[in-house]
């Protein structure tokens, strides 16, 4: 900008943090492009904002590819003066897939699909928040379904990981066990997520649905408006 405009760079960057503007950060994003949209997020949005009584909502899904990374050298601790660090290469162990549905009402995290029907009580409705993978939707899982009619699936739109909440906990899961560990096997990191998990559930922490739905779809619709006039510019 400074070189098209004949001005200094000096000049540029104020102007900028004025107007907060940021171009060298980029962030990823995708609209769905699923014609069911609406109704998916107004059916999964309504059980976070009205819960069914007698029920539980579980929000289920799968964290891919947790790999176990051994750092090359012990990291440095936290002091006065400087941060912790990590050394930049590492050694690979091999990955880890973890399954978990996390309880809306309660905070609590299931971290096996297996053991839902053991620990739910018998006696209440399970509704479970979904993405689109193919196994839940194969003959087999519905056999399963229809001997077990108190589940009730709710299946998020495609390319809209966001409103399931358990994407919350991975996040969380990432930044404070699997990103900043070492770890010399698979079996280490997936002893270091139960050492996580153990006492979170004991004392649980909701994630909490505050967002209005009509304000969400606001701006889902200004920015595919938006899309489609670059769109036909190019």
């Amino acid at each position: 900008m400074a070189k098209q405009a004949g001005v200094s760079k000096s000049w540029v960057q104020p102007l900028w943090f004025r107007n907060d503007l940021k171009p060298h950060q980029t962030r990823p994003f995708k609209l769905s492009n699923d014609r069911q949209f609406e109704q998916k997020f107004w059916d999964i949005v309504g059980l976070y904002l009205s819960p069914p009584q007698q029920a539980v909502v579980l929000c289920c899904d799968e964290k891919s590819q947790c790999q176990a990374l051994e750092r090359s050298q012990p990291g440095l601790p936290l002091g006065q003066g400087h941060v912790t660090t990590r050394t930049h290469d590492y050694y690979r162990h091999g990955p880890l897939t973890l399954f978990a549905a996390l309880d809306y009402l309660e905070g609590k995290v299931l971290a096996h699909s297996r053991t839902i029907d053991q620990e739910v009580p018998a006696d209440l409705e399970v509704h479970l928040i979904l993405d689109n993978y193919a196994t839940h939707k194969t003959p087999q899982v519905k056999r399963w379904l229809k001997r077990h009619p108190r589940f009730h699936l709710h299946f998020t739109p495609t390319s809209s990981s966001w409103l399931n909440l358990v994407e919350r906990f991975f996040r969380d899961l990432s930044q404070d066990v699997v990103l900043p560990g070492s770890f010399g096997s698979v079996l280490e990191l997936k002893e270091a997520i139960f050492d996580y998990l153990n006492p979170r559930n004991l004392a649980p922490k909701r994630y909490v649905w505050k967002a209005k739905g009509e304000e969400i779809l606001a701006k889902i619709k200004r920015a595919r408006e938006r899309l489609n006039e670059i769109i036909k510019r190019t």
